[in-house]
């Protein structure tokens, strides 16, 4: 399976490197947290988030994470997204990148572009 990608606080990542596991709301509400592929974390962050700051794009290795991770489209969209039916635990995470913002205010995303390390011990 490809990396999958998860928009979130930068404050809030780092509170969960710090305490060794991160949970996001949904995982309550709804029993998974969700994720996308690099191809669709701009929409996402565009469609989700825009009016959101301080955010970054946590890259996981499939592999690494101990919950299951199914690749459906669970609201009807026409798009299937993964979904991480569990807590993350931060080893998982084998990059940080930022989320920047183009001239318009959209955000835009490339896998590929500037990243940092997934914590600060690594």
């Amino acid at each position: 399976m490809d990396a999958l990608f998860h928009i979130v606080d930068r404050s809030v990542w780092q509170n969960a490197v710090d305490r060794g596991v991160y949970s996001a709301e949904s995982l309550g509400s709804e029993g998974f947290i969700h994720c996308s592929f690099a191809s669709q974390v701009a929409g996402v962050a565009n469609a989700r988030y825009r009016d959101v700051e301080g955010l970054c794009v946590v890259e996981l290795d499939p592999a690494r994470l101990a919950a299951h991770v199914v690749v459906e489209d669970s609201y009807g969209s026409g798009t299937a997204y993964p979904h991480v039916y569990g807590s993350i635990h931060p080893t998982a995470a084998v990059r940080v990148h930022e989320l920047p913002r183009d001239t318009g205010g959209d955000y835009r995303f490339s896998a590929s572009g500037a990243a940092g390390a997934a914590s600060s011990d690594r």
